[in-house]
């Protein structure tokens, strides 16, 4: 979004030579951030989610599908907000002085446009937790580190995704009924009194589906990758190798942990209970285990703290989604640049990443009923998909910047320019 969130992503000042096109955008980074849109489409109307709901299993492909984007497109999602962040803000020359003040100002306006934006999209949307207030509490975080070196990022990030999980399942704990949140984004209604702010708030920080707590190791590992010249190839493989050793230490640490060191054993009553719920799914109760959470885990065991499943938020999921997500970009830097002319309306929809994240929840409530899409569960995803890349390729190469992406610009750049003289 650019994540949808920010579109700027330049490597340098305006107006010099780059490599990546006249703009100064890199189309990899693009690329990526279109990946985890049609991610977000998978997630949100893809055939599993479509036959679930029926209580039908997909079949294989449907299933292998929506296993590899659950989760894991907002994840690069939210690591590409970070790397977003770097570009914005100088990439490997970070700015300074009145140049780091008004990027402040523009973050932090962009910040609070997206979360009256996330909050007016929850209020709509029947189908879809919003992202974008939780994102834009993350940037607001971000804003102190900004002029913070690379190594320093990555060590942050690296505590911060041990504790954060461990710190976050012992405050939850301490909330009473944490754990009936059901994850939803904070909405209007939510600020009509004190105390149904305060507990909106809470929820976004501790225990929605995106918490803030436990996703800023995915802003603070982008945020350190964009302050890299990622127009390098010799940092893209590096960048390859480092999200695929992350991947294989978060999932393989985690099956170790379960299966090696009595991790299971400590879950054995929780798999006993589920057993045949899991019977009547015919899936295994640690699979099904794996598949419930919503952004975190239940406080009743710390042994919940070792699964790795999708919206988990335990140390392992952090670890391994973000070496996914860099392992993601790595391979569309390196082939949006040879690919370029090919893959331009794909990358358009990366550049215009907010207007089609903002028109997909709207349009979900246009859906028919599962019950009417049964038939040809396919039939939204690809409407989505084609209809996104048509319309964004389009709009991109005719009229430039997305209308959200344009009045994003436009809006902080502005009162940026104001606040900060």
């Amino acid at each position: 979004m650019t994540s949808p969130i920010l579109a700027e992503t330049r490597t340098q000042p305006a107006g010099s030579p780059s490599i990546a096109s006249k703009t100064g955008r890199l189309d990899g980074v693009d690329l990526a951030r279109a990946l985890a849109v049609l991610g977000m489409f998978v997630s949100h109307t893809g055939p599993a989610l479509v036959l679930s709901g029926l209580g039908r299993r997909a079949g294989a492909p449907a299933h292998f599908l929506g296993a590899v984007s659950n989760g894991h497109a907002s994840i690069l999602f939210a690591t590409l907000a970070g790397v977003s962040l770097a570009l914005l803000t100088g990439g490997s020359r970070p700015h300074s002085g009145v140049a780091r003040r008004r990027d402040r100002a523009r973050i932090a306006v962009r910040a609070a446009i997206l979360f009256v934006l996330g909050m007016a999209l929850a209020q709509i949307s029947t189908e879809v937790i919003v992202i974008l207030s939780f994102y834009a509490l993350c940037f607001l975080l971000a804003l102190p580190l900004l002029s913070v070196p690379p190594r320093f990022l990555v060590v942050l990030a690296a505590a911060w995704a041990v504790a954060g999980p461990v710190a976050s399942f012992f405050m939850r704990r301490e909330v009473e009924g944490s754990e009936g949140t059901g994850g939803g984004a904070l909405m209007f209604r939510d600020l009509t009194s004190l105390s149904d702010a305060g507990s909106g708030f809470l929820r976004l920080l501790l225990d929605g589906t995106y918490p803030v707590v436990t996703w800023m190791p995915f802003v603070l590992a982008g945020l350190a990758v964009g302050r890299l010249d990622l127009r390098s190839t010799t940092i893209r493989l590096r960048l390859l190798a480092a999200g695929v050793a992350l991947a294989v230490v978060g999932s393989g640490g985690s099956w170790l942990a379960l299966h090696a060191f009595g991790g299971l054993e400590a879950l054995q009553p929780k798999l006993d209970f589920m057993r045949p719920v899991a019977a009547g799914l015919a899936m295994d109760p640690l699979e099904l285990m794996q598949m419930s959470n919503l952004g975190t885990v239940p406080t009743d065991t710390p042994a919940n703290l070792l699964l790795d499943g999708p919206h988990s938020g335990t140390p392992f999921e952090i670890v391994g989604s973000v070496g996914c997500a860099l392992a993601v970009l790595a391979l569309c830097l390196l082939v949006g640049d040879r690919f370029r002319t090919l893959l331009a309306p794909l990358t358009a929809v990366g550049a215009l990443s907010l207007t089609a994240y903002t028109a997909q929840v709207v349009a979900l409530r246009f859906l028919p009923s599962e019950e009417a899409m049964a038939a040809h569960p396919w039939v939204p995803l690809f409407g989505f998909v084609l209809g996104a890349v048509a319309f964004c390729g389009l709009w991109r190469r005719f009229l430039g910047r997305g209308p959200l992406e344009r009045l994003m610009h436009w809006a902080s750049t502005r009162a940026s320019a104001a606040l900060a003289r």
